[in-house]
């Protein structure tokens, strides 16, 4: 896992990765910033990454600008989570409810 890279969630729509790196900077070193956009419009989503030099770095943005106002909105920081431990936007549960419905004796 990547523990230098961050995912912040909730900054303005208007952000740009310059203002968002900018803003982590007081943490340390950004290595790169990443805004992530919807397609269609271009517009931003109000979520991204940011990718500081150490773990230690990434650390202190954590505790330093976690639930903090950036532009007048309260931001989220985490150490941000590869891909791969996505399940593809089903729960359990709802993986658990097919499964038993394939079970179903329909005969009467």
């Amino acid at each position: 896992m990547e523990e230098k890279k961050l995912f912040v969630v909730g900054f303005p729509y208007a952000f740009t990765e310059q203002e968002l790196g900018d803003a982590f900077s007081v943490a340390g070193t950004v290595v790169s910033t990443k805004i992530i956009m919807e397609k269609e419009t271009g517009r931003s989503r109000g979520f991204g990454f940011v990718e500081m030099s150490t773990k230690d770095e990434a650390q202190a943005a954590i505790d330093h600008l976690n639930g903090t106002n950036l532009g007048g909105r309260m931001i989220n920081v985490n150490i941000a989570k590869p891909l791969g431990g996505r399940s593809g936007g089903r729960s359990d549960r709802s993986r658990d409810r097919d499964d038993r419905s394939d079970r179903r004796d329909y005969t009467r």
